[in-house]
């Protein structure tokens, strides 16, 4: 069973940066999907970014043009650039296949505050 291994989360100001990074235990990248999730306090996990296997990528309305998505297939790593980040952005970050099939990490904690 691959597994996936998020961080790179931290304390932001509003308007600031952090690139997450997830690094897969195998060569998932290439033969899935993937996408990047969150879960904000008291709400559901949330599908925020995916990239296809042909580097395709879609975004959530609430992160478009601030978030970007992107993959080294070779280092088996996916990675998140955020910048603009609001408040509102404040979650546990994710990783998984898009859809999710594989058991959920630990995450990385994203929060936006001044």
């Amino acid at each position: 069973q691959v597994q996936l291994v998020e961080s790179g989360g931290g304390l932001v100001q509003p308007g600031g940066s952090l690139r997450l990074s997830c690094a897969a235990s195998g060569s998932i990248f290439s033969i899935s999907a993937m996408g990047w999730y969150r879960r904000a306090p008291g709400k559901g996990r949330e599908l925020v970014a995916t990239i296809e296997r042909g580097g395709g990528t879609n975004y959530a309305d609430s992160v478009k043009g601030r978030f970007i998505i992107s993959r080294d297939n070779a280092k088996n790593t996916m990675y998140l650039q955020m910048n603009s980040l609001k408040p509102e952005d404040t979650a546990v970050y994710y990783c998984n296949t898009s859809p999710s099939f594989i058991t959920w990490g630990q995450g990385t904690q994203v929060t936006v505050s001044s």
